[in-house]
């Protein structure tokens, strides 16, 4: 039992809710955060290895046959001391330092892949989970991720995601400018989202492509405020819209995806 919040053994866990010192810090380590008993044995199937698990003591029970196959410490606090520690109160009792996996470039993916998402410059760490869940439901294949994009392995990302972001395969487009030439050259047709009433209707293109056609296609989808930028809509094949109706223009990028995901796969 540790009852010190600056015991230096617990600095992976140190102010959870503080994005920007998480930002700069797990990348640096190579680490990320697992939050609850579900999440944190999806990291360990995926093949994530565990630095240390965190619990508090009252929720002790729920992770100890994992504990006792984990050769990782195991740190047990008080309950008010991971609140301490962490900046919030851990209400799934129990957390995991993973050790990240060192990210494939996109042609390791490209090739076995049929259907992939594109992600341009989305920032929230929440529409970034719920995207890469909405992309394991819906049967794509990958996610690439334009430079800027949020980290999918921040502990938000991962918690909304429900553990997808550790069994979807996915990568960072090295070159924003130039990025889809890659994509372009390996097969897929790019399909650009935007709320664009020029746009052809997402329905009518994947009816026209149908589901054993055998395409390869790349679902363009750009950022929470702006959309996607004029580069990326300009090299697409297709721009593509969702029909609204009762004067909304658009949805939330992460509804809109899961919309999108569902009428291509």
């Amino acid at each position: 039992m540790l009852t010190d919040a600056a015991d230096p053994r617990l600095a992976d866990y140190v102010g959870l809710t503080d994005v920007r010192l998480r930002r700069s810090l797990e990348p640096a380590q190579g680490l990320f955060i697992a939050e609850g008993e579900k999440v944190i044995r999806r990291a360990i199937a995926a093949g994530y290895p565990v630095r240390s698990l965190l619990v508090a003591s009252d929720k002790l029970p729920l992770i100890a046959d994992l504990a006792a196959q984990t050769p990782a410490p195991l740190y047990v606090v008080p309950p008010a001391i991971a609140e301490q520690l962490t900046g919030y109160r851990v209400h799934r009792g129990a957390l995991a330092s993973m050790q990240r996996l060192p990210l494939p470039p996109p042609a390791k993916l490209l090739p076995a892949a049929r259907r992939i998402v594109v992600l341009e410059d989305i920032v929230d760490h929440t529409n970034v989970g719920a995207i890469f869940r909405c992309v394991a439901a819906l049967g794509f294949d990958a996610v690439l991720l334009a430079p800027r994009c949020a980290d999918p392995l921040y502990r938000r990302s991962v918690r909304v995601s429900m553990g997808a972001v550790l069994s979807v395969p996915y990568a960072r487009l090295a070159d924003w400018r130039d990025g889809l030439a890659e994509l372009r050259a390996a097969g897929f047709r790019l399909l650009a989202l935007t709320p664009d009433p020029a746009a052809t209707p997402i329905g009518v293109v994947a009816a026209a492509i149908g589901p054993e056609s055998g395409a390869r296609l790349a679902l363009l989808i750009g950022s929470e405020g702006d959309g996607l930028s004029a580069r990326w809509l300009a090299a697409a094949d297709e721009p593509v819209r969702i029909p609204m109706s009762r004067g909304v223009d658009s949805l939330n990028v992460a509804s809109a995806a899961a919309i999108a995901c569902y009428l291509l796969s």
